[in-house]
């Protein structure tokens, strides 16, 4: 009488691929983090190209909603109508407001188009504003009232008003751009951008797992 056959042990497979998959030796794999130096550096240029190009439309604003300082002249030279006036205050305040405001849309456009951030991001946004700002302040001064005072008053003869030349008394107001789109793209990078991942995050439970023993 023989024994009964026992059957083959089964064929060894491979355990499926899932999500409990033991990850592979050294921990959990990264994606390389951000596009690289050489791409960062190629957007930073055309971010500030693009957010200095924006001062143009910062100087037509700033010549259209600027208060105008009023002048007048006599035989002799020229006054302020107005002495008291503040009109001259109101054209750097314009600008400021203006510049700041600027800096948060430009900050807000450039972070929901690249939201990784980076230094050279940043070093963009702060050039491309300065640079804005120059743009915008000498585009203001063309297009306002003529630099010469002497002339503008003889031509428009004694006694009768005309409007100073546009001009920038605070020039920390250059700074107002800069200052306004980093500080804005700082807070929606820390509010809203992406997260590194944790080294010590366990790829099971989701918790953060022990350091691995010396």
């Amino acid at each position: 009488m023989t024994a009964p056959l026992t059957p083959p042990p089964p064929p060894h497979r491979q355990p499926p691929h899932d999500a409990w998959q033991v990850p592979p030796a050294g921990g959990v794999a990264y994606e390389q983090d951000g596009p690289g130096m050489k791409t960062e550096v190629r957007e930073a240029a055309v971010i500030t190209v693009a957010v200095a190009l924006t001062g143009l439309l910062l100087g037509v604003l700033w010549w259209w909603l600027a208060p105008h300082v009023p002048l007048i002249a006599d035989d002799s030279a020229v006054y302020l109508k107005d002495t008291e006036g503040e009109q001259a205050i109101g054209v750097d305040g314009t600008f400021t407001l203006l510049a700041l405001a600027f800096g948060a849309v430009s900050a807000l456009v450039v972070f929901l188009v690249r939201r990784r951030g980076g230094v050279p991001l940043v070093v963009a946004l702060a050039v491309g504003g300065f640079l804005g700002s120059l743009i915008a302040w000498r585009i203001g001064v063309w297009l306002g009232p003529t630099q010469n005072v002497v002339a503008h008053a003889k031509a428009v003869g004694k006694g009768v008003t005309f409007s100073a030349p546009l001009k920038l008394g605070a020039k920390g107001a250059l700074l107002a751009w800069t200052v306004a789109a980093l500080v804005v793209h700082l807070g929606l990078t820390a509010l809203f951008g992406p997260r590194d991942p944790d080294p010590y995050q366990s790829p099971y439970t989701g918790g953060p797992s022990a350091p691995p023993a010396a």
